[in-house]
Parts: structure tokens; C-alpha cells; sequence
């Protein structure tokens, strides 16, 4: 019989999704689940652009350019110069989810066998996106003690070597929720001029920020534009995760002619996923304003909520719409799949994922964290917290 492939064998998991069938014999059974492991927000998207697709007069749906219809990039290039990063039409690729940028961004950069520097908790799909590329991923540690801020620029002069390629960072970050800091951002761009690395910037969350915190950009860093590969999407900013529309965002003319072969050689970004980020350009910042106050409050429920449960530990993170939280449990994968198999309360019981996901493989970090999406209404929330803690106390006296 024919074997399959090293890279198949390779490909890891996913920590999101990899419960989904104790999740759906769990619903057999009667039981509601609180589905905080995905990002999926249960806001609605904004209205102009549901409309701009549910109105469109298409009697075809033709193949758009490989960058993406130019109409979009143009508007999309406005938003960006909106948001203080100074951004041509002409240096956008449209791809088919924020994952495909990510993909193009270490194909182009990125050779078999070349080693990219990532700070860990880090979001599942990045290894995957490593292994299809042949690429290795060196992780930095980063620590929930202080909400997984950036370690010392000391820490990455000691794993870079001949085969550094690149730096790659989630800002927001995914899982963490932690937002990058301006000294943050410029050590970093030290460590690449210095070491004339790319530095592969992940800013799908950029509107999602609390407390005052304050996005910045990897574009708006002076002295390395050049090296800098932006990865965008619009599914978190506009509530439409299924639309998968994403961008590859770059300066340097070399790395976007490469990447636009990758974009050719799977034709066209999705079609109607194009007609509602054109529309959704238009967003008044009411929404976000409106979608910020919401997630604010979700995570403060979320983190006052666990930090009140014995032997329980979750920072306050100033991003994105994520928590990692450190339980006291054996094994966040068994604990995970025993919520579904084996736990309920009124009916109920909720859904996590694992952090051991967010770690390098073989790492052994996360084995007593979980990584919660506070995507869900506050009641909900508080739903979801009291199973939380009910099942702690089960789980650690069975």
C-alpha cells in the first residue's frame, strides 16, 4: 500500500478545532456548549457590506485579477493611510484569508531548512504554515507572569544563526491578546536592521485594542520598510470569518513580484468575498467604537471571572479577544475533551482550546493553560465562567 507523505505526517493538528467531535456528540446528547475555543464573534458584521453582497447584480462571477480587483486595493490602501501607515495600491495582494498571506509571506521569504523566529504562545496555523514551506520555527518564550510581553532583544541575539530568515509576530497577539508596545516594536526593528531579517507582522486584530492601548504598526517603524511583510484580514475586524479575504501587504518590490506568483498560481482571491471588503472599507469608526466597549467588557467578565477561582491565573490583556489562562489541571487536552465527554451543569458545559496548540511541538508549554475566546454575549459569558469553575472542582476530585 502507498505511504503518505513526511509532510503530511507532519502537519500538525488543530488545537481549535481538533475536539470538534466530542463538541458534536456532546450536542447529541442535549448539551448546549459555550463555544469559546474559535474566533468566531457573534457581532454582527457591519451592514454595507452584507448589503453590497446581498444587492450585487453579478449575472456571472468572473476570475478578478491575482492581486485582487483594483477597486479594492484602492480603497483598501485609503484605509491603511487612514490608520498612519502609508500604503500604495500597487503594494497590496488581496489573498484568500489572512492564512494565505501568512503561506505567500514564507514561501517568498523563506527556503527549506531556514529558521524564522517566533515568540511563543504562538497561533496554532503558523506551524502549519512552516510546514508547508519546509521552514523551521524558533520559539522565544514569553511568559503569562507578565502577560506574555516580548522577552529581551538578548533572548533573540541567542537563537539567531546563518539561517534566520525572518521574525514573525502576531500585534495583537493570538492567543495572548498581548499588544506590542512602541519600545516593543522598535527593539524589534533594531534586531532586523541589524541583522537584515524580515520581519513578518500579523495585524488581523489592529482595531481591537483596550485600556488605551495603541497598535503600531511594523510599517510605520522607520528604517525597514523594506523588510517588512504586513498580514492582514478582514474576518475579525468585521465579524466575517467566512468571507476569506485577506491581504499581503510589502514595500519591497522583490518580495511582492514573488508572492504574486504564489497568487497566480492559485488564480483569484474569492469573488464575493472582494464585493464585502470593498464595502466594508466604508465602516464608519461608530462600529468599532461600538465593537471595542463590547469586547472590553467580555474580557473583563472573562478575566475577573477566573482570576476569583482558586488556583487560577488569567492576565488582563489589552488586545485582540483572546485570554490564556493558567488552571490547576494535569493536562489542558484532557481536561478539554473531559469537559465534553464527561461534564455537564444544567445541560451546559463549555469548550476551550487546548494551549498546548500555541506551543512549539514537543515543547511541553500549555500542558496547564488554556487559551479562551471571549466571543460570546455576556450572558453567555458568565454561563460559561460558572461551568468553568464547577467542572475545576469535579475535575480535580474525581
Amino acid at each position: 500500500m502507498p505511504t503518505i507523505s513526511q509532510k503530511a505526517i507532519q502537519m500538525p493538528v488543530s488545537p481549535i478545532r481538533k475536539l470538534v467531535p466530542y463538541a458534536e456528540d456532546a450536542k447529541k446528547r442535549g448539551v448546549h456548549i459555550y463555544h469559546l475555543n474559535i474566533g468566531q464573534p457573534d457581532i454582527d458584521a457591519p451592514e454595507g457590506a452584507l448589503a453590497a453582497v446581498r444587492n450585487n447584480t453579478l449575472k456571472h462571477v468572473d476570475y478578478s485579477h491575482s492581486a485582487g480587483n483594483i477597486s479594492y486595493r484602492k480603497k483598501l490602501a485609503k484605509y491603511y493611510q487612514d490608520c498612519g501607515i502609508n500604503i500604495e495600491d500597487t503594494e497590496i495582494i488581496t489573498t484568500g484569508s489572512g492564512s494565505e498571506s501568512v503561506l505567500f509571506a514564507v514561501f517568498a521569504c523563506a527556503n527549506p531548512g531556514d529558521e524564522i523566529i517566533v515568540p511563543e504562545p504562538f497561533y496554532a496555523n503558523y506551524t502549519a504554515m512552516a510546514v508547508y514551506a519546509g521552514a523551521k520555527l524558533v520559539p522565544i518564550a514569553c511568559t503569562i507572569e507578565n502577560g506574555f510581553a516580548l522577552p529581551s532583544i538578548k533572548e533573540f541575539e541567542k537563537v539567531i544563526t546563518p539561517k534566520t530568515k525572518a521574525i514573525l509576530i502576531s500585534n495583537p497577539g493570538n492567543p495572548t491578546g498581548h499588544v506590542y508596545s512602541r519600545k516593543e516594536m522598535e527593539e524589534l526593528a533594531e534586531v532586523v536592521k541589524q541583522h537584515d531579517l524580515f520581519l513578518l507582522s500579523d495585524e488581523v486584530y489592529r482595531e481591537f485594542c483596550y485600556d488605551g492601548a495603541e497598535t503600531i504598526s511594523a510599517l510605520q517603524l522607520k528604517g525597514i520598510e523594506e523588510n517588512v511583510i504586513l498580514i492582514d484580514s478582514v474576518s475579525k475586524r468585521y465579524s466575517a470569518c467566512g468571507v476569506r479575504i485577506g491581504a499581503l501587504v510589502s514595500k519591497n518590490k522583490d518580495i511582492y513580484n514573488v508572492a504574486m506568483k504564489f497568487a497566480q498560481a492559485r488564480l483569484s482571491p474569492p469573488s464575493y468575498g472582494q464585493i464585502f471588503a470593498e464595502a466594508a472599507c466604508d465602516t464608519p469608526q461608530s462600529y468599532f467604537d461600538g465593537v471595542v466597549a463590547e469586547y472590553t467588557k467580555r474580557r473583563n467578565i472573562v478575566v475577573d471571572a477566573i482570576n476569583k477561582m482558586e488556583g487560577c491565573f488569567c492576565p488582563k490583556p489589552n488586545g485582540a479577544f483572546y485570554v490564556m489562562a493558567r488552571l490547576p489541571i494535569d493536562d489542558s487536552d484532557k481536561f478539554c475533551q473531559w469537559l465534553l465527554e464527561k461534564f455537564e451543569h444544567n445541560k451546559q458545559t463549555v469548550m476551550f482550546a487546548p494551549a498546548t496548540g500555541f506551543y512549539s511541538p514537543g515543547s511541553g508549554g500549555g500542558k496547564d493553560e488554556v487559551r479562551i475566546s471571549y466571543v460570546l454575549n455576556e450572558n453567555d459569558l458568565r454561563n460559561a465562567m460558572e461551568c468553568l469553575e464547577l467542572a475545576l472542582k469535579q475535575y480535580n476530585n474525581r
